[in-house]
């Protein structure tokens, strides 16, 4: 049966400006970067932090996702790089694909904790401000999959299926579920319900951000049992349904103790924040009790001018009885 509508795939996914190559899933990951930051820039100053925070702090944090991300996937695919027949070279190669989302979440939570720790930040309330832009994020760095022609689902024949070309790693031409596209518009979904819960329940110290993990989670569940690439199975499910109910359960236990335990939000999430700083002007607010001198024109001061004048007029006054007895 001939698939009639289809989701073509990319006739190839590096294009080389001479020597250099420009590869659309490295193009994915770091567009992907720069909306969660650019989101969390947003949410953080609507907390009550100074614009430019979440940057900085994503400077430790990406870095160690990136690479929590690839450790992950080598760990739990390490056939692919250290079975006989195979380079172990290719485990450096990230622009072939290979992120896994648990491992750069772990890692990378350890390095916005080293920010967060250096400007005396804490974790739970960046993390809450930088959940939605993390969802999408893995929005749109899925589709440095369809580039790829990676991660594909079952074969079917539906319209929007997936037009896979390559031979290349054993792959099979043909229609498949396109995965990498459900997850996408997942984690846009994702994103959303966590800002609307998080404006419509306040949600504080790292709420947000478990709601998010634990979304996403279900997601990835129904998502990873449609994928049909080789993975490591336990039970007949594979390894990422089982880090993916686990997680789910983790995510939601923080989501009840943390509540009875801190209910409501954070007051202050970057402490010495003026209104100028948090609001992205740069002007530091006027402390409130700063002590002025008062003004000709103003009621105090034409009280102390007409304190001065009766004072004079009475030295005057003073001057003139003494004058008259000695005289």
């Amino acid at each position: 049966m001939e698939t009639i509508a289809y989701i073509p795939s990319p006739s190839r996914g590096v294009i080389h400006l001479g020597p250099i190559p420009l590869r659309g899933y490295a193009f994915c990951i770091i567009i992907g970067v720069f909306v969660a930051v650019w989101l969390g820039n947003k949410r953080w100053i609507a907390r009550g932090g100074r614009a430019g925070t979440v940057a900085d702090i994503a400077v430790w944090a990406v870095p160690f996702g990136l690479v929590g991300g690839r450790l992950y996937h080598v760990i739990t695919d390490y056939e692919l790089y250290f079975s006989e027949g195979r380079d172990w070279v290719d485990a450096f190669k990230v622009w072939q694909g290979g992120l896994g989302i648990w491992g750069a979440i772990a890692l990378g939570a350890v390095g916005a904790w080293i920010g967060c720790r250096r400007r005396g930040i804490p974790l739970p309330a960046y993390a809450d401000a930088i959940a939605p832009g993390i969802a999408l994020a893995q929005a749109i760095g899925r589709w440095g999959n369809w580039f790829n022609q990676e991660l594909y689902g079952r074969e079917t024949h539906v319209p929007w299926a997936l037009h896979i070309t390559s031979s290349e790693g054993g792959r099979v031409p043909g229609y498949y579920h396109p995965t990498f596209l459900y997850e996408s518009l997942w984690c846009i979904g994702v994103a959303f319900l966590v800002m609307w819960a998080d404006r419509r329940f306040k949600l504080g110290h790292g709420r947000a951000f478990a709601l998010y993990v634990a979304a996403y989670c279900v997601g990835r569940g129904w998502i990873e049992y449609m994928r049909v690439d080789d993975a490591h199975h336990i039970l007949g499910l594979r390894l990422n349904d089982w880090t993916a109910m686990i997680v789910f359960l983790l995510a939601v236990l923080y989501i009840v103790l943390s509540a009875k335990k801190r209910p409501g939000r954070e007051t202050v999430v970057e402490p010495g924040v003026s209104d100028g700083e948090a609001d992205g002007t740069g002007e530091a607010a006027e402390p409130a009790d700063t002590e002025r001198a008062p003004e000709a024109g103003t009621e105090a001061g034409t009280d102390a001018e007409g304190g001065h004048e009766a004072k004079a007029e009475a030295e005057v006054k003073d001057e003139a009885g003494s004058a008259t007895k000695k005289s």
